[in-house]
């Protein structure tokens, strides 16, 4: 897995990110989703690594990245605040602009870092998912029934009590499915319940501190600047959510593009191949 790549602890403000970097090209950052780490691109990485710059954190409050600490607010975990990371460390590793992609919650960070520092992200790529305030401003019955999830880790201390009393359970997972490192890793970060509590973080930011950052920009006409692309699970529900996924980012991104993959949620695993060509086609400018 990830073959050549340098696996690295680097500091950045906030705290210290494991970082799995390499390749050669244009620098592309990956950001994953829930509850994954990096290890969740191996697959996509290896195949863009001949012709990107592939730099793979694990999010901070995922993995073996640091834990934001607790407020009232939740800013810690903030896409905002961890956007904020990821210049950083990009700054580390010696790339001012660069593009990026994020599969669920780490297509919200990717979302941010795009809206928050245009002078630097080239292009953007959101996987699986559509702006926080549109998600919550389109909260029906189908929603809550598809996405409870979103609500009930918005409270207190539940989610965490039922999520580390069988972490199987909830997220699943195999090593065949996964490959061994990857699902190895995967189980280390959700038995352990500071990372299921910072994960769980995350939720909570989205109902408060990120999508007021998503209303404020909504009012200041503010847009990505960057080339966009969507790609969406064609077997997960984010059609049946919101029939046509594109529609509901055209005002936030003009000039969008993009297509579904055949694929369930995890598309970097279960569609590899697939992910990284709509990628690199993106990458080159043409449609994926």
């Amino acid at each position: 897995m990830f073959e050549n790549f340098s696996l690295e602890m680097i500091t950045v403000s906030n705290g210290t990110l494991r970082v799995r970097h390499g390749g050669s090209g244009p620098p592309l950052v990956l950001l994953h989703g829930h509850p994954r780490t990096h290890m969740t691109w191996w697959q996509v990485a290896n195949k863009l690594s001949s012709k990107f710059t592939i730099v793979c954190p694990d999010l901070p409050g995922f993995g073996q990245s640091y834990l934001p600490r607790d407020t009232p607010d939740h800013a810690g975990s903030s896409k905002r605040t961890k956007a904020s990371d990821c210049m950083e460390l990009m700054e580390y590793l010696g790339h001012h602009r660069f593009a990026v992609a994020g599969h669920d919650r780490g297509s919200y960070v990717a979302f941010r870092a795009a809206m928050d520092f245009p002078d630097r992200v080239e292009r953007l790529i959101v996987m699986d998912g559509v702006p926080i305030l549109e998600a919550l401003e389109r909260a029906n019955e189908k929603f809550a029934r598809l996405w409870w999830h979103w609500f009930f880790f918005g409270t207190s201390h539940r989610p965490e009590r039922a999520i580390g009393a069988d972490p199987d359970a909830w997220y699943g997972g195999s090593a065949q499915f996964m490959g061994k490192e990857a699902f190895n890793d995967y189980l280390v970060a959700t038995r352990n319940p500071q990372v299921i509590h910072t994960m769980i973080e995350d939720y909570r930011a989205g109902l408060g501190v990120d999508k007021a950052h998503d209303l404020a920009d909504r009012e200041a006409g503010k847009t990505v600047m960057c080339p966009t692309c969507l790609l969406w699970s064609k077997r997960d529900d984010l059609e049946e959510l919101y029939g046509d996924p594109l529609s509901i980012w055209r005002p936030w991104a003009p000039g969008i593009v993009g297509r579904s993959i055949d694929s369930g949620h995890h598309m970097a695993e279960e569609a590899p191949h697939e992910v990284a060509a709509a990628i690199i086609a993106f990458q080159h400018g043409s449609t994926p």
